[in-house]
């Protein structure tokens, strides 16, 4: 069947996907917008990833590179799409634009703000009449307007100015940058379901409308529970480190043989954890009888825990816990989650055609996604996607010899 392929456990796609059909212009660049372009894609929906002539900067950023020499981040966050070569600074490069854009349901761009509306195609003044029905997303930094409208943005600053910084690390460190560019991340992932709330209420209205997304906002919607302490108490929340703010134990532990991290969430599990540990005692001290308690006198219990777990080999320990129903589990490194069972069990390492990557997360029953193409060469689609489109070979021809398409990256 067309679109399917046989999974064999490497986390690739079976089936035409829960978006198959769904057409999707994707401009951005980096991380945020590719990101977000890679989910729909995982699911079915064909992503036309148009590429500036320098390419996307992150074919550079590397070592590590593949053997067609892009960059690991930008292997990451790319499979499954289609790389078309388009010069926008030119009039005809904006004109296959808008040919694209004809029954494309999505377009996903991560320009400054204000760099669309310069070209003639802003999503009020032009997209919004000419392709009524089209999501159009916009990912930047802080938005076109307010006191920060319109400067760039970047994971780590953000992560400085939205507060993230301050509550990771220790009160000895500092602020820390996180060591995921969880911004990014997580704009990616707000982007993919607001073009999806977008979708779902166009089967009402039959309205497209634009999504406003900003690294700005979606960094700050990470700051749980820290905001949501300081709204309560009127505190500035600090760094803790391992240690969460507001349960306890809920640590990393250091065992004979290695680092765990344990964490109770409830007064009966602390309880059984007790019993489990041999310190029965420990559950009728009225020190630690509570969570709000043990939150409280938080030094003491973990000496108290620190001396006991000590003893035990870590990644034993932590299946004998989790096996009791207890909380557990051992501090990996990411070689060694690859490598885990159950990493595997869950398809989370794909691959296809010398590509390997993380899989989908997104696990559905009828419609399951995954990998149906490794990541695209620059430009390597550019002239199957353009006559799919109606473009003639003369067309093609005169707007790669005029430069607008581009087919091998300008350094």
């Amino acid at each position: 069947m067309d679109g399917m392929t046989v999974n064999d456990g490497k986390g690739l796609a079976t089936g035409p996907g829960a978006l198959a059909g769904l057409r999707v212009v994707d401009l951005t660049r980096v991380l945020g917008g590719p990101y977000c372009t890679m989910i729909l894609s995982d699911h079915g929906a064909e992503v036309i990833k148009l590429e500036p002539p320098q390419g996307d900067e992150v074919r550079d950023w590397g070592p590590p590179f593949d053997g067609h020499g892009d960059a690991s981040y930008f292997v990451g966050v790319n499979r499954n799409k289609k790389s078309v070569g388009l010069d926008l600074a030119k009039p005809e490069g904006r004109e296959v634009l808008l040919r694209l854009l004809e029954g494309a349901d999505v377009l996903v761009e991560n320009f400054k703000p204000g760099s669309m509306e310069k070209w003639g195609l802003g999503y009020e003044a032009v997209l919004k009449a000419r392709f009524p029905r089209l999501v159009h997303c916009r990912v930047s930094g802080f938005g076109g307007e307010g006191p920060l409208g319109g400067f760039p943005g970047y994971d780590a600053i953000v992560q400085a100015m939205v507060g993230l910084m301050s509550i990771n690390g220790t009160e000895d460190s500092g602020p820390t940058r996180m060591g995921t560019p969880i911004v990014d991340i997580a704009t990616g992932l707000y982007s993919a379901i607001a073009i999806l709330l977008a979708l779902h209420e166009r089967e009402r209205s039959g309205l497209g409308q634009y999504c406003d997304m900003t690294l700005h906002d979606c960094g700050m919607a990470l700051l749980h529970p820290h905001a949501a302490n300081f709204f309560l108490n009127g505190k500035r929340p600090r760094a803790t480190g391992n240690p969460h703010p507001n349960l306890a134990p809920y640590a990393k532990f250091r065992t004979a043989t290695g680092e765990i991290f344990l964490g109770v969430g409830n007064d009966p599990t602390w309880r059984k954890l007790c019993g489990f540990l041999g310190l029965e005692a420990l559950a009728q001290d009225p020190r630690f009888a509570t969570n709000g308690a043990r939150v409280t006198n938080k030094p003491a219990l973990m000496a108290i825990l620190e001396e006991r777990l000590a003893q035990e080999d870590g990644h034993a320990f932590c299946q004998r816990m989790l096996a009791a129903g207890l909380p557990a589990g051992p501090v990996l490194g990411v070689d060694e989650a690859m490598a885990a069972a159950h990493t595997a069990h869950r398809q989370m390492v794909t691959e296809k055609d010398g590509f390997r990557g993380l899989g989908t997360p997104i696990k559905l029953s009828r419609t399951p996604g995954g990998t149906r193409a490794a990541p695209p060469r620059f430009g390597e689609h550019t002239r199957s996607v353009l006559a799919a489109k109606g473009f003639s070979e003369e067309e093609i021809a005169r707007l790669a010899e005029a430069g607008v398409l581009v087919e091998a990256r300008r350094r």
